[in-house]
């Protein structure tokens, strides 16, 4: 198994968080794990990406120039790397602020309507992960068990009554994709 993700949008939006979760499960469940981020001033408002491989041998570069799966949040990410799916591969996307839907007929693109589960569960904080757990719910990479885990780990422990109302937002997440 190996699968190579981006995850792009906005700065702000949680995208570097998504994949620092998303790699530090891959790490509890013994995977092969790569994250590398991308970001500059967009940290704080323009655009982000991080690149995520996991896999369950060694991962030769975290360079890559297509992708398994695109998780996209943005017009502008949905610009860069619609075309950087590899033909077969998966693009998770939410419409809040997209103009123009993906128009590949070689890949399985999925509508998430994540922005307007948020505001449905009254907490706008949770968008990343219902974005993640719409993501597992698509691409079954690892235990939502070790997505907490790894959420544990990456939240300040000043933060970890939130853990709950994170894991309801993957559940969440989980079912908008069923």
């Amino acid at each position: 198994m190996k699968e190579e993700i981006i995850i792009a949008g906005f700065g702000g939006q949680g995208v570097l968080s998504m994949g620092k979760i998303l790699a530090y499960a891959g790490l509890l469940d013994g995977l092969e794990v790569s994250w590398m981020p991308s970001y500059g001033p967009e940290q704080r408002g323009g655009t982000a990406n991080v690149t995520v491989i996991l896999s369950d041998t060694k991962i030769s570069s975290p360079v890559l120039d297509l992708f398994d799966t695109a998780v996209i949040l943005n017009q502008q990410s949905l610009d860069k790397f619609e075309n950087k799916v590899k033909p077969g591969g998966t693009l998770i996307y939410d419409p809040y602020g997209i103009h123009r839907i993906p128009e590949r007929k070689d890949i399985n693109i999925v509508r998430v309507n994540a922005m307007e589960a948020t505001f449905e569960m009254k907490s706008a904080k949770t968008y990343n992960m219902l974005l993640l757990g719409a993501l597992l719910g698509v691409r079954n990479l690892v235990p939502v068990e070790s997505v907490m885990k790894g959420l544990k780990k990456t939240l300040p422990e000043r933060h970890h009554h939130l853990l709950d109302v994170n894991r309801e937002a993957i559940t969440r997440g989980m079912e908008l994709v069923k």
